[in-house]
């Protein structure tokens, strides 16, 4: 951890995570790629029992809101993503991340909405697309369509279909 970084956990805040993949290196360009860290993103949301919010997959960073885990620290969670990515991406003996992340802690409405506005456009801001919607590789798509994909994101239209399935928070917590 950089000298002098603080990290605020336990005080049942969302976190804004970013991480970039070494030397900047677009690691994350193909579609292979970007399916592959959905995959692992979903993985660790069910064995560490934490919500993602949203997230974006860029070519040589990731940036992700989620809350804190049930079942370990958030960079417990992160440690265990990069190294599943790397281990399926990159060459023995190659580097895939930066071993520092950046992590704010996010402890209002303001700074939520703020936050996933800032990760939705980041595709656009880039120049990769025109509209949030056309990069397939973030959140936009469940909060804008409601649509459903690799990652279950913890909104309040996943919170009523477990609510119409029976299901409560606390039995995924438990779960």
């Amino acid at each position: 951890m950089p000298w002098g970084l603080k990290r605020y956990q336990d005080a049942g805040d969302l976190h804004f995570v970013t991480f970039s993949c070494y030397k900047r290196r677009p690691l994350f360009e193909s579609l292979r790629a970007r399916t592959l860290f959905e995959s692992v993103l979903e993985q660790a949301r069910i064995n560490y029992g934490c919500g993602i919010l949203g997230y974006v997959i860029m070519p040589e960073h990731i940036h992700l809101l989620l809350s804190e885990p049930n079942r370990a620290t958030v960079a417990t969670v992160l440690k265990a993503i990069k190294q599943s990515v790397a281990r399926r991406l990159v060459a023995k003996g190659e580097h895939f991340r930066q071993e520092h992340y950046y992590d704010f802690n996010v402890r209002t409405e303001k700074k939520r909405i703020e936050k996933l506005r800032y990760i939705h456009r980041n595709p656009v801001k880039r120049g990769l697309v025109e509209k949030p919607k056309d990069w397939r590789w973030s959140s936009f798509c469940h909060y804008a369509m409601g649509e459903a994909g690799i990652v279950e994101i913890e909104s309040p239209w996943t919170a009523r279909k477990r609510e119409r399935m029976g299901i409560t928070l606390k039995d995924l917590v438990e779960g």
